[in-house]
């Protein structure tokens, strides 16, 4: 066999695959499976391990190499596992010599005393057609429902000069979309002297890079976005129409007790605002259902909010202690009544979707091929042809019909 990667998680995670594959492949490690895993809920890293037990069993003489958030915030966990040959924490899992020097088989150090952001040039995303551009790391903030900082770190910010170089790099290897991307993307350079603003990366990144055809952001948290970003994000056409938000919830008590910092209502105003500026904006969210103390009107709360917020892309996560966060400690909702909370945020979510879809029907857009039938327009929409189509080119088609999660089209004549 050849070495495997597993992995789960964020576009960060995707992108750091990248750097780790390139690093075993100078090393020239092989028959290995390495599963970069995730920490966000106890489902995620119940899956890792999953994953682990499964390689073990398809690839018996294979070196099992665990890293990612996961194997930082547990690697205690990991190690207990026989499956497990060798653990690599965050910071180890980006440095080469980790992948071609021996030594003990738990190698996590203290992610908490990491300082700057440089991880290494990334040429080439195998089997991708977009490109993940990370700028960020880490986060300062303290949601009690996250284990992530404790995973990544504090925010870190990648320079705007090895930023532009590295989307350089990207879109002269071919790459149509860029994917800006972070943990706290929106903190972007409060460690960086004098402090500038994401607002400035993005319009840098534009005015510097003109091959870059698309630029799309990853998850944002609102209420950090600077009035320079949301210019650039209303009035910049290659600046994709669509948000992914960090809201979580649409009732001001919880939003208090998960110590978000924003407020309901200025979850509303930002969406509306910037539908004000840019009219085919879409947003998509995260929302927890269930989280401790939640009432029945505060879930009420949260399943308006899908269309106060106008989003179209719902991604929500019954809400499951977290061992090691506040709220693990917190009073708990009956799992039934999660699951079922759960499952009507879904349902309102599927149901904006679908309108979304519907209104397409007619119209001619751009779309980014991902494989040879299927595509994503400037909305994050997916798209489905009949015919074959070319995997990273961008390709003029007309939407047809609309089916229950994507649409269909016709290349334009």
């Amino acid at each position: 066999m050849t070495t495997d990667f597993i992995t789960f998680g964020c576009r960060l995670n995707t992108a750091e695959t990248e750097i780790m594959r390139d690093h075993v492949v100078k090393a020239g490690l092989d028959q290995a499976v390495i599963i970069n895993s995730c920490a966000v809920t106890a489902e995620a890293t119940r899956q890792a391990r999953q994953a682990i037990r499964r390689a073990r069993r398809e690839h018996p003489a294979a070196k099992i190499i665990v890293t990612g958030c996961a194997a930082q915030t547990d690697s205690g966990m990991f190690a207990a596992m026989p499956e497990v040959d060798l653990i690599l924490g965050n910071e180890e899992k980006l440095k080469a010599e980790s992948w071609t020097v021996e030594g003990p088989r738990t190698r996590v150090s203290d992610i908490m005393g990491v300082r700057g952001n440089a991880p290494p040039a990334i040429e080439k995303l195998t089997a991708r057609t977009r490109a993940f551009l990370q700028v960020q790391n880490g986060c300062d903030h303290r949601c009690t429902f996250c284990i992530i900082p404790f995973g990544r770190g504090n925010s870190r910010s990648v320079g705007a000069d090895d930023a532009v170089a590295q989307a350089r790099t990207l879109t002269d290897a071919g790459y149509a979309e860029l994917v800006l991307s972070g943990v706290d993307l929106t903190s972007w350079g409060a460690d960086l002297a004098g402090g500038p603003k994401l607002g400035a990366l993005v319009a840098r990144l534009l005015r510097e890079v003109p091959g870059l055809k698309r630029l799309r952001l990853s998850s944002i948290d609102s209420i950090e976005a600077d009035p320079e970003l949301i210019a650039v994000m209303g009035g910049e056409e290659r600046v994709m129409p669509h948000l992914h938000l960090s809201l979580q919830a649409g009732d001001d008590m919880i939003l208090k007790r998960m110590k978000r910092r924003h407020s309901r209502q200025q979850a509303v105003d930002f969406c509306g605002a910037m539908k004000g500026r840019r009219p085919d904006m879409v947003f998509g969210a995260d929302l927890i259902a269930g989280f401790p103390t939640e009432t029945a009107a505060m879930h009420e709360n949260s399943l308006r909010l899908i269309d106060e917020c106008s989003l179209t892309y719902c991604h929500i996560f019954p809400f499951s202690p977290r061992p090691g966060t506040p709220a693990a400690l917190m009073p708990q909702v009956d799992k039934a009544v999660v699951k079922a909370r759960a499952a009507a945020l879904r349902k309102a979510g599927e149901r904006r979707l679908q309108a979304f879809l519907a209104s397409e029907v007619g119209a001619t857009r751009d779309i980014l091929i991902e494989t040879e039938a299927m595509g994503r327009t400037a909305h994050f929409a997916m798209v489905k042809f009949a015919e074959r189509v070319k995997p990273g080119s961008v390709v003029r088609a007309r939407l047809i019909a609309a089916m229950s999660t994507h649409l269909e089209a016709r290349l334009a004549a």
